[in-house]
């Protein structure tokens, strides 16, 4: 009897079907190719992580064969996961969190406590329309996607989804970042306007050159800024550049999603109908 074909991954994402060899079957690899878990992410299947974690587990095939951790294969291998992955990766969470001053984002450092100790049943906010009910396992591998300084506030993403990170802080990622920024001028008089036109395309930081930003006045001592990019303290950075004083900074925007009425110190649950 022909070895059964393992059940079609429930996804938007088309994946070719194979024939799985059984589990003692050797495989041919690939010396030369690309890790089948690279080859996993770069398809944007899983985070490198989870492809480990699902290899370990027997739930990837590559071209109907069972993978094992650390194979190669080549760039056009095709690639089968079992549904059983599907569903550990839907039970991923992802959270957003109204980050006060004084919480990093990260590890501890120098005495401040890092944000995701807000993350408690305590703080959910109570107008959380996702319908996500809190759970221990949802604080395992939840990492911080992107960070705000101690001193600013805003929102600020949590997610044990691999693909959700590598989307907001990717070397490539385009999603916009939106920030409100309340500044003083250092020395006399107004903003120069060829200064401001500075702040949206033309400065550089540690000699990059950024990309273009969309900078306004949202009244006078508060500025806009949306970015594509986010290089360690840039807005308090390229502020300095053009005489600028950072007062106060606040993210209010990911993507489509807004911080909107989440107040200072909960959070609650990306809904299933919210994308970034």
């Amino acid at each position: 009897m022909a070895p059964s074909q393992p059940p079609a991954r429930a996804s938007s994402r088309p994946v070719a079907q194979r024939t799985a060899a059984p589990r003692n079957e050797p495989i041919q690899a690939h010396s030369d190719g690309v890790r089948v878990s690279k080859l996993m992410t770069e398809r944007g299947l899983a985070s490198r992580r989870e492809a480990d974690d699902w290899i370990v587990a027997g739930w990837v095939f590559v071209d109907g064969q069972v993978a094992q951790l650390g194979q190669r294969a080549h760039a056009g291998a095709i690639i089968t996961i079992d549904p059983r992955a599907q569903a550990e990766q839907a039970r991923q969470v992802t959270i957003l969190l109204h980050k006060p001053m004084g919480f990093v984002s990260g590890q501890a450092e120098d005495g401040h406590e890092p944000a995701i100790t807000l993350v408690t049943p305590a703080n959910h906010w109570p107008g959380d329309t996702s319908r996500i009910n809190f759970h221990v396992g949802h604080l395992r591998h939840l990492a911080p996607a992107g960070r705000l300084d101690i001193d600013s506030t805003g929102l600020l993403v949590f997610t044990q989804d691999g693909r959700v990170a590598k989307r907001l802080i990717g070397d490539q990622t385009r999603v916009e970042k939106e920030y409100l920024v309340r500044v003083s001028l250092l020395g006399e008089g107004n903003l120069a306007d060829v200064d401001l036109r500075r702040l949206r395309n033309g400065l550089s930081l540690d000699g990059i050159l950024l990309r273009p930003a969309q900078v306004s006045w949202q009244n006078e001592d508060q500025l806009r800024f949306v970015l594509r990019e986010g290089r360690k303290r840039q807005i308090r950075r390229m502020c300095e550049q053009v005489g600028l004083q950072v007062l106060g900074l606040k993210r209010v925007r990911v993507g489509s999603v807004p911080l909107a009425q989440l107040p200072a110190g909960q959070w609650r649950y990306l809904r299933d109908d919210e994308r970034f």
